[in-house]
C-alpha cells in the first residue's frame, strides 16, 4: 500500500482568499490557487488542473506498462487530458475527463492498441476515482 500526501491552506474566505498546495514530494511548495486561478486566467493553479494533471499521468502508465506486458517495448505516449467542472445541483462538479492520446507503438496492430488503450482507461486507479465521464480519443501513428 502506498500512500501519498498534499497540504492546502487558504487564508481569508471566499474570492478574496488565497491559498497554497505543497506535495508531500516537494514538486509543488506553496503553489498558489485561489478564486481567480480556478474561474479565471490569473497564474497559479487549480484543483481541475491538478487531477487533470493525475488522469493523464496514470492513464499514460497504466498504458505503457500494459503495452509492456504485451510484449511491445519501445514507442511514445502523449495525453492530455482536459477535466470539465460544471455547474450542478446547487453547486460544482467534475462532470468528465477527456483523454486525447497520441501514440507511436512499432508493430502493434490497431485493434490491438485500441483494446489496450480502453483497458488501460478503465483501470487506472484515477479513471476509478472519478465520479464522472471518462473518454478517450487517440491518434495511433
Amino acid at each position: 500500500m502506498t500512500t501519498r500526501t498534499a497540504t492546502a491552506r487558504y487564508v481569508g474566505f471566499g474570492k478574496d482568499g488565497k491559498g497554497a498546495l505543497t506535495t508531500q514530494s516537494g514538486v509543488l511548495s506553496d503553489q498558489f490557487y485561489g478564486f481567480n486561478t480556478r474561474f479565471a486566467d490569473e497564474p497559479g493553479t487549480n484543483p481541475e488542473e491538478l487531477i487533470a494533471a493525475a488522469h493523464a499521468g496514470c492513464f499514460t502508465m497504466a498504458l505503457s506498462f500494459a503495452l509492456a506486458k504485451a510484449g511491445y517495448g519501445e514507442g511514445t505516449l502523449e495525453t492530455k487530458a482536459a477535466v470539465k467542472l460544471e455547474q450542478k445541483d446547487g453547486g460544482f462538479a467534475i462532470t468528465r475527463s477527456d483523454l486525447t492520446l497520441e501514440a507511436s507503438v512499432p508493430g502493434i496492430d490497431a485493434d490491438r492498441f485500441a483494446e489496450l488503450a480502453e483497458e488501460a482507461k478503465k483501470g487506472c486507479p484515477v479513471s476509478k476515482l472519478m465520479n464522472a465521464e471518462v473518454t478517450l480519443a487517440y491518434k495511433l501513428n
